[in-house]
């Protein structure tokens, strides 16, 4: 049952985002950082059972949703380091 909550809830949130980048238009708001926070560990993590992983994969627009946050308040996730992180030494801040 909790599976198929889970379920719903996912085809609920990429209906209601339907081709927006953000869930009010171009720019992001509060919801768009609380549905990041919970999708982007579940799009990133190893699971002992991807089945939800996988339903979500298949919305495209909230794996397009999570990347339009990554790219705008992470950029250097892809591989770049963040400004200033070259003068500080590797490690724990």
């Amino acid at each position: 049952q909790l599976y198929r909550d889970a379920r719903e809830c996912l085809t609920l949130l990429s209906q209601r985002l339907g081709s927006q980048k953000f869930f009010f238009g171009d720019s992001p708001a509060s919801l768009d950082a609380l549905v990041f926070s919970r999708l982007a560990p579940l799009l990133k993590a190893k699971l002992p059972n991807g089945k939800l992983q996988q339903h979500l994969k298949s919305l495209q627009n909230l794996c397009n949703h999570c990347a339009a946050i990554l790219s705008l308040y992470f950029p250097w996730d892809g591989g770049e380091r963040p400004p200033g992180a070259a003068d500080r030494p590797p490690g724990p801040a």
